[in-house]
């Protein structure tokens, strides 16, 4: 499920950006620049969106930007997250899977102590350029 709230980008003399979410009041995050900032805000909400949803605890309902209470040099912009698309990338939970393979390879790899798990998994991010 997406979501969209609004944050508070705050210029910090020497730091980057604090990032605010003042329907979230559990935290910030912080980010060296606005591209950072951004990506650290969107990961930062997914996780205390997904944790509240764990929990049981109920999601607020987005502020109305044009309500926040800005300072000076603020920034206030929207942040959307995927909730499903976060959980599945950071999930880790191992899956079993059944392979099949050739005898001869299967007992070089074993020689040569390969762990074939391991192996697949480099394999399967190198092809899908996640490594």
């Amino acid at each position: 499920m997406k979501h969209v709230y609004p944050a508070i980008f705050r210029p910090e003399e020497g730091y980057g950006f604090c990032i605010i979410f003042p329907d979230i009041k559990k935290g910030a995050t912080q980010g060296d620049d606005i591209s950072d900032g951004m990506a650290m805000a969107e990961d930062f909400l997914a996780s205390a969106l997904c944790k509240m949803e764990d929990i049981g605890e109920e999601i607020p309902n987005p502020s109305d930007i044009n309500s926040l209470v800005l300072q000076e040099r603020d920034i206030a912009t929207f942040v959307s997250v995927d909730l499903a698309e976060y959980r599945r990338r950071t999930e880790n939970k191992f899956i079993k899977k059944t392979l099949t393979i050739p005898s001869w390879l299967n007992a070089l790899a074993e020689d040569s102590r390969i762990n074939l798990s391991q192996t697949l998994q480099q394999a399967l991010k190198e092809k899908l350029n996640l490594a």
